[in-house]
Order: structure tokens, then sequence, then C-alpha cells
């Protein structure tokens, strides 16, 4: 998991800043003017730090609880505005290293980690605040000694520094982690889809071997004309639901319509009729939608009046730049150079897609079926 490795990463540098930050302790200790206070406050980090540890092998989930990263962050502010008191003036406004060194910025990517890049950056401007009231328990400006005159601002701009560093680290931080989760949650829903689609393709196989057979056999031999129906009503449901095309996509309301006229088509003439669509069809404007859906229409109830067919098989794919479709029947099919196209033809198909500016084809020979190709634009 993702975040788990970013909560893991940031314990990691938790433990290197609280080994820095007692390293700095140690070298500066003979600047310290309350040595056991300083001592404690990193003593106090140290358990923080430990406990951290420990939620992430056992509950990684709490590390972005309110109360630890309260925890968290109420340690770092100590640390920050001990700075003035557990020194010697004038330490904070030179260059050396503050009591906390790097271990507040833990604190403030914990916040922007569990609550967001705003509370992150608010955490870092706290925090800075933090570092200025640590300036003012110094109880003294700099001397003129330690700030070379005409650089008296320095200290000034190095406080202002400090906390625009920890706001970007919260921010940035943050704003980095609902990146991650909103990735995982996209490949989340992308596992779940592909195991759908496999449950539905294992499904689909074995009713097509069984119960779609069986229904398709009930059809084309019982003499009772309800049972028929029944069965032919049964095996349209039945690929619906396991063909059917996810809700979400552009091309959802095209296909229903496209399924809807192939219904009918089934009920008027007893054929079947079967809407295959991938999921990346593009979205169609509604004129264009409504010309391909009419003229697939009058296409379908061509091969179901007229060809004498049984199975019509509708497919759609994107094809450079534009949508393709296929309507082909196992019908008797003619010769096209014989045939003159008749009015339905020629109005409701070709004069559809060419309105919307498409282009129709047409692929037929007598005892092979035809087969009708449309494109219209997407």
């Amino acid at each position: 998991m993702v975040e788990r490795s970013v909560l893991r990463g940031l314990a990691v540098f938790r433990w290197l800043a609280w080994t820095w930050m007692a390293l700095v302790l140690l070298l500066a200790r003979r600047a310290l003017e309350r040595p056991l206070a300083a001592v404690l406050l990193v003593g106090v980090a140290f358990a923080v730090t430990v406990w951290a540890t420990r939620l992430l092998r056992r509950d990684p989930a709490r590390l972005c609880s309110s109360h630890v990263v309260g925890v968290e962050v109420g340690t770092a502010l100590a640390l920050q505005v001990a700075d003035g008191v557990v020194y010697r003036a004038p330490h904070v406004f030179t260059g050396e290293q503050p009591l906390g060194v790097a271990w507040p910025i833990a604190a403030v990517l914990s916040a922007g980690v569990a609550f967001g890049p705003g509370v992150g950056a608010a955490t870092g401007v706290v925090l800075g605040a933090g570092r200025a009231v640590s300036s003012l328990a110094a109880a003294a400006p700099p001397p003129v000694e330690v700030v070379p005159s005409g650089l008296e601002p320095v200290w000034l701009l190095s406080l202002v520094t400090t906390t625009v560093l920890y706001a970007l680290a919260g921010g940035v931080g943050g704003h980095a982690m609902r990146l991650i989760r909103a990735g995982e949650r996209r490949i989340t829903a992308a596992e779940r889809e592909l195991a759908r689609a496999h449950a539905r393709e294992h499904v689909a196989r074995r009713l097509h071997d069984g119960v779609l057979q069986t229904l398709a056999l009930v059809e084309r031999r019982s003499d009772d004309p309800v049972l028929t129906a029944m069965a032919r009503e049964q095996d349209r449901d039945l690929r619906r639901l396991l063909f059917g095309t996810p809700v979400d996509t552009p091309a959802r309301e095209l296909v229903e319509e496209l399924r809807a006229a192939g219904a009918r088509v089934e009920a008027a003439h007893g054929l079947r009729v079967q809407v295959l669509a991938p999921d990346d069809l593009p979205a169609l404007t509604g004129p264009v939608r409504a010309a391909l859906v009419g003229a697939v229409g009058e296409a379908l109830t061509n091969a179901g009046r007229h060809a004498a067919a049984s199975t019509v098989v509708v497919y759609l794919e994107p094809h450079d730049g534009r949508l393709f479709c296929s309507v082909r029947d196992d019908g008797a099919g003619f010769d096209p150079a014989r045939v003159v196209p008749g009015v339905g033809w020629s109005r409701s198909i070709t004069g559809r897609i060419e309105e919307v500016g498409g282009d129709v084809e047409v692929d037929s020979a007598p005892g092979r079926g035809t087969e009708v190709r449309l494109r219209v634009p997407a």
C-alpha cells in the first residue's frame, strides 16, 4: 500500500531528525541555560518517535488520527517555544541550530499527510509562530555586536523564512498525499472493474454453453408462441445482463437506445439482435446519436423483414476519430449491383447518416448475409 510506504518513510525521517537533534544538543551543551529542560524535551520527542514507530507496525491508520498528530505537533511546538528559554541569549538571534532542528518538520508532514495541504500549511505557520514566541522569550533583542551594523532585520527574516519553509513542507506534503490517495482510489476502482469483467466473462461462458443455448433451442423448436416469446425475452435479458455496457461510459445512452431498437425488431420479426460495444466509445452529439440509432433500427428492420435473418450483430468501435458501426445479419443476402435501394434505405439509412456528415457502405452477396457499415463523426 502506497500510503503505508509514505508513513514508513516519514518514520525514517523522524528517527534521523531526532538523531540529529540529540547530536546538536550534545555539541551545544555549553550554551544551555537550562540543560535539564532541554534534555527533557528531547526525551519527550524520543518517546513520541518510538510511539509512532510502534503504531506504524501495529495500526498504521492511527498515525493519521487527530490525537496522534496532535501529540506530535504539540511536542514540536514545545521544542520551538523552548528554544529561547533553554539556551543563553541571544541564541535565537544567531545562525546556530535551534533546539528542535529538523524534528518539527516531521510533525508538519504528519499533519499534511493526515489532513491535507491546508492543515499541513497551517501547522507550519503555527510552528513558525512558535519560533517567534521563542525569540520573544529570549527577553532581549540581539545586541549590536551580534548583528553587524545595517543587518539588524536579518534575524526577523530568518524567522519568516523558517515559517514559510514549514508551511511549504506541510502544504506540499499534504497535496502529494492527496494525489497518492486519489491515484490509489482509481487503481482500486479499476481492479474492481477488472474483477467484475472477469467474473462476468466466466458466467457468460458458462451460460452461453448451457442456458442461452437451451433458450435458443426452445425458440427454434417450440410451436407454442407464448413459450417462444418467453424464451426470447429471457434470452434478451440475460444477454443484456452479461454484455451490458458500464453505466459510466460516455456512450451508455447510445448503447441503451440501440438495444431498445433491437428489442423492438426482435419482438416484431422473431430474430435475435446482439449489440457489442467496447468501453472506450466516444460520446456523440444528440443529432448524430439520433441519426445513428434511426439508421441502425432501419437496417435491423430490413434484416428481419426482407433478409429472413435469424441473428443480427451490431458492433461499434472508435476508428480514426469517428465511430464505426457494423450491422451484420445471417440472412439471404443480395447483389448490391442489381438491387436498387428503396425509399426506406435512401431516406432512413443513407439520408440520416449523410445529413450528420457520415457515410454508409453495404457489403452483401446472395447466400452469405448482409453487412451495413456506418461511420459518423464523434
